[in-house]
């Protein structure tokens, strides 16, 4: 592994989090990736996240494995696994870069001296503040530059434009209570098709399309908390894939990392 003396700690599994671990591994990184113990990931099929509850995932290649044990974090990163443990803080393994990738939209406890080099994804980070650079996550034409002075475009609260559709994409829960899928994540659906349940309320198909994301089954969530997406591209390739904005988010955060660690790897820091 090229850079097996800065290893990575991202903060978060999620399908952007899951692309950047994908780009920093292919670039000969050791990453680690730290999660909750009930992560409600939407797009569970291309998320790290999935180990925590599923034990291990493959990603288009990229593998994730449940690991409990701290001490065997490195061991894991540098055999090319991606390790994913159930931690809310930082764990203890000596990581020269820091990667916030839980996309609260807000700064929830990041600081820039967590690491040499700390980076947040999208709202809520100061580049020059509370981390060294941020990344540009809202689609368009400034999505996955890094930002080194100043923050990301603020949250709109309305998702990304895919196949002419915008919020109607995204399903919500209509109350509290604990999810039910009469569905699979790529299942093609039809307008009105019943997809589950939340606390026994019907969630149906907002339109014709695939099933791109669903939270796990049995997941508690409240009212108004993100639970699915259905994608109006009949393609259900995409939603085994990584996609595109994730990858170009994990193209940025590589971008931040080499030319923070230039200095050091010209003086042969990684030898």
């Amino acid at each position: 592994m090229i850079f097996s003396r800065h290893p990575v700690v991202i903060r978060g599994g999620g399908d952007l989090a899951t692309g950047v671990a994908w780009r920093l591994s292919r670039a000969g990184f050791p990453v680690v990736v730290c999660e909750l113990a009930e992560p409600l990931t939407v797009r569970r099929t291309v998320a790290l996240s999935s180990a925590v509850l599923d034990g291990s995932v493959t990603i288009e290649g990229l593998v994730g494995r449940r690991v409990d044990d701290p001490g065997e974090l490195i061991a894991t990163a540098l055999a090319g696994v991606i390790p994913v443990i159930v931690s809310p803080g930082l764990p203890s393994i000596g990581s020269s870069v820091v990667v916030d990738a839980r996309l609260a939209k807000v700064n929830i406890d990041t600081t820039i001296d967590d690491a040499e080099t700390v980076i947040g994804l999208g709202p809520g980070f100061t580049a020059g503040f509370d981390c060294h650079a941020a990344i540009e996550t809202k689609r368009g034409h400034h999505l996955g530059r890094v930002i080194w002075d100043g923050s990301p475009a603020a949250n709109t609260g309305t998702p990304g434009i895919i196949g002419g559709r915008g919020s109607e994409r995204v399903l919500r829960a209509p109350v509290d209570g604990r999810a039910e899928w009469v569905c699979s994540i790529g299942d093609i659906v039809k307008e009105g098709d019943r997809l589950g349940s939340i606390g026994g309320v019907a969630v149906s198909a907002p339109f014709d399309g695939a099933v791109r994301g669903l939270i796990t089954s049995a997941a508690k969530v409240e009212a108004g908390v993100k639970i699915g997406d259905v994608d109006p591209r009949p393609d259900t390739s995409a939603c085994h894939e990584i996609s595109d904005k994730a990858l170009a988010v994990g193209g940025g955060v590589v971008e931040a990392v080499l030319s923070r660690l230039g200095p050091d790897l010209a003086s042969g820091g990684n030898e």
